[in-house]
């Protein structure tokens, strides 16, 4: 009887230790990511600071190119030129910003990789920044004058009065460069994705219908209602994933052999053992 309370105390200090040692990698990993995060911001406030720097050059550039310089473009509110600035300067925040973003996103899984995980994934950060800049190039000259070449033929044949501000023009014309520009991140994603072991080009292959179903989507809505513009969009991003299950599989393979070889080292002396 005299033993019950001990017992019973130290089933209970037990159960805390367990708690306690449960929340503490909680908490950890949630210092990491907020330091992870603190970076990010640090790097996009950097990022603002230089976009608004050459967010005039940029915008000439833009100005001076098709569809802007065959159109006048307006400003219906004091805060229009603001806009356009802040917009332009996000803009080039982002993409100064992203191989960072990529590279702390590789800090923060890093502890949880092997070391030959920890060299293969790194490989792909450099890469981030050139897959955004392809998707940027594609986005602004095929599926950008597509759409705006057909929003104007339909208030043409409204007998509209064309009449387009410079805020609007810009949204428009971001709103559909960013997206598919970070579309264009997508075999980097499954790669790296692939490298950590989360997914495998069989389960890719398993949900091609699927994805395929979700890159028409987002073709049909970032896109005029148009087939064409729909068709142009949604191959390249059904071209996108098939490459994408296509890296999978290279990463994939090289796992299966590096797990052979050391299966054939120390597998033999741990049977032996």
């Amino acid at each position: 009887m005299g033993t019950e309370p001990n017992n019973k105390s130290e089933q209970t200090s037990r159960k805390r230790l367990i708690r306690e040692e449960g929340l503490m990698p909680l908490f950890e990993h949630l210092g990491e990511l907020r330091k992870r995060l603190v970076y990010v911001l640090i790097v996009l406030t950097i990022g603002l600071v230089v976009g608004l720097i050459f967010a005039e050059p940029a915008y000439n550039f833009l100005m001076s190119q098709e569809p802007a310089n065959t159109i006048s473009l307006n400003t219906f509110s004091l805060w229009d030129g603001i806009g356009m600035y802040m917009k332009f300067a996000l803009v080039i925040a982002l993409i100064l910003a992203l191989p960072v973003i990529a590279y702390q996103l590789w800090a923060f899984v890093k502890p949880a990789l092997r070391k030959n995980e920890q060299r293969s994934t790194l490989k792909y950060v450099p890469f981030a920044l050139l897959m955004f800049l392809i998707g940027l190039a594609f986005s602004y000259f095929v599926v950008f004058p597509l759409a705006f070449r057909f929003t104007r033929s339909v208030s043409q044949h409204l007998n509209l009065v064309e009449t387009y501000g410079i805020a609007q023009y810009f949204s428009f014309m971001f709103n559909l460069l960013i997206p598919i520009s970070l579309l264009f991140e997508l075999p980097l994603v499954i790669m790296f994705l692939t490298a950590i072991r989360l997914v495998n080009p069989k389960r890719l292959r398993k949900m091609r219908r699927l994805a395929y179903f979700i890159m028409v989507l987002i073709g049909v809505m970032i896109t005029p209602p148009d087939f064409i513009s729909d068709v142009l969009v949604a191959i390249p991003l059904i071209c996108l994933y098939e490459v994408s299950v296509f890296l999978s599989g290279t990463v994939y393979k090289k796992q299966l052999e590096a797990d052979a070889k050391w299966e054939a080292e120390y597998g033999e002396s741990l049977n032996n053992a």
